[in-house]
């Protein structure tokens, strides 16, 4: 393609050099570049793209893009100057795939919590429904029936113009994906015309990454800043901060809610350790799903579909087949000892209580909640102490662990969560490093009736430990303790 081409509709600054020449790729990493390539410096979290021009130009790039050109400029190379290269490989990398998110109807799913459950809800309630569609999530993207692996939230601006290249060359007519807080600030969305967008929630989370609460807000409404007249924003009104996300937006905007009145309103009729029955906009439907926090994502999933134009009977047969997303309230039961077991994702304050509300809501009797807990390393430190404090009032015994210590010391992460336990609550808390050793003895302190909630990782099969990700995977560890069988004397 030429350059002429893959830049158009950017805001040039300068330009020095010929825009009528073919390029090969466009890469914003020079490890990665070719011949004939076009490499776009980027100011990354820890890294300057701009520190790398002159190795892309050595690795063979002939078009560089940046905010800053360098003081001696190559004559056989182009050099483009851009306010923001970040937004400009947005667009680079729409132009470059033939703006795909035109060719399919796309629908992007933010907030802290619900937007996995969300997403993928959506991608299998449209594929039930008949569509064939596409998702892109934490856990796997998916192109139709073909499995592809996820490395983050929301991939970089070329990785997901190329993905949704192939769900529109595959025929798919709808796409869904998370939009995280992260990718929004990174301009990783610019160039892509959804046709629609929810907030499900906002609490505290990534304050590592965006500094403050008021940051990580504004990154999640740039999302809705963003969205064009023709498509619609959908909120979620029980949160006090979802009319802010829709102040400056062009879309339509429709609200959704569990306890106030709304576009589309929910009523939990029945919670139980067999699903949810709910009133959704007056008709009844029974789902899988358990907890409130799921009757929004329920809720939130009707309301899209119903914007996206499906019939609402339809839509709730659908969506009472569907089930949760992995490693989001999975839960396996122990028919000898009647000991229930869940993994969920929560690694948030909010989304901890909320899991922990929901499972006091199921126990009977004298049931006992035993939680497995830790946080991750080179995260948001001050969410550490909080996480302990909720685990504690709201579970009957406690084990402190290792999540993913990344590069810190998994002892550094459990003080600081230490300093969360409450006075009265010390004697029920137990700190265990090794994160199986913790589960192993959750598993064996249950009696009869209890539940275990091994918290934070939910469907991730790997724990990273100082740059290395090591085969870990909650669920599997308590399948063997609690389903296996013991072995007969003799």
């Amino acid at each position: 393609m030429l350059l002429q081409a893959i830049i158009q509709n950017l805001s040039l600054k300068e330009v020095k050099g010929d825009l009528n020449r073919k390029i090969s790729r466009i890469d914003f990493d020079s490890r990665q570049v070719i011949e004939n390539g076009a490499f776009v410096a980027v100011r990354g979290t820890h890294v300057d793209g701009h520190a790398f021009i002159e190795k892309a130009v050595g690795q063979g790039a002939v078009a560089v893009i940046a905010e800053e050109l360098p003081a001696e400029l190559n004559p056989e190379v182009t050099y483009i100057q851009v306010s923001d290269s970040a937004s400009a490989l947005a667009h680079m990398a729409a132009n470059w795939y033939g703006f795909p998110s035109r060719r399919l109807r796309l629908v992007g799913v933010t907030g802290t919590n619900g937007k996995t459950t969300t997403a993928t809800l959506l991608y299998e309630l449209f594929r039930s429904l008949g569509y064939k569609a596409g998702l892109l999530s934490t856990i796997e993207n998916k192109i139709g029936d073909t499995v592809l692996p996820a490395t983050h939230t929301t991939p970089d601006a070329l990785s997901i113009n190329s993905l949704l290249a192939d769900m529109a060359d595959a025929g798919c007519d709808f796409a869904f994906m998370e939009v995280s807080s992260h990718a929004a600030d990174q301009r990783r969305i610019d160039a892509l015309d959804f046709a629609g967008a929810i907030f499900t929630n906002i609490t505290h989370d990534h304050l590592d990454y965006h500094k403050t609460f008021q940051a990580y807000i504004t990154a999640k409404k740039r999302f809705f800043d963003i969205l064009p007249r023709t498509a619609f924003a959908l909120i979620n009104i029980d949160d006090k901060r979802g009319e802010v996300m829709v102040q400056n937006t062009a879309a339509g905007v429709y609200r959704y809610s569990l306890h106030a009145m709304a576009d589309f309103r929910a009523r939990v009729l029945d919670n139980g350790i067999g699903g949810l029955h709910l009133s959704i906009n007056g008709q009844q439907v029974h789902a899988r799903l358990i907890g409130e926090f799921n009757a929004y994502n329920l809720l939130a999933v009707y309301a899209a579909a119903t914007l996206l134009g499906q019939d609402s009977t339809e839509t709730l047969v659908a969506l009472s087949q569907l089930r949760a997303a992995e490693g989001r309230f999975d839960y396996l039961i122990d028919p000898g000892s009647n000991i229930s077991a869940i993994v969920d994702y929560a690694h948030t304050p909010d989304a901890l209580e909320k899991v922990l509300d929901t499972i006091g809501r199921l126990r009977k009797g004298k049931a006992r909640i035993i939680t497995v807990v830790g946080c991750g390393g080179d995260r948001d430190r001050a969410k550490r102490p909080e996480m302990a404090k909720v685990a504690c009032q709201l579970s009957d015994q406690v084990i402190l662990t290792s999540d993913n210590p990344r590069t810190e010391q998994p002892e550094q992460i459990l003080a600081d969560m230490q300093a969360g336990i409450p006075a009265d609550a010390g004697r029920k808390t137990l700190t265990l490093v090794d994160r199986r050793t913790a589960i192993q003895t959750a598993c064996r302190m249950a009696v009869n009736g209890d539940i275990i909630l091994v918290a934070g990782k939910g469907h991730e099969k790997y724990q990273e430990i100082n740059g290395v990700k090591y085969p870990f995977d909650d669920k599997e560890i308590l399948k063997n303790e609690l389903l296996t069988e013991p072995s007969q004397p003799g």
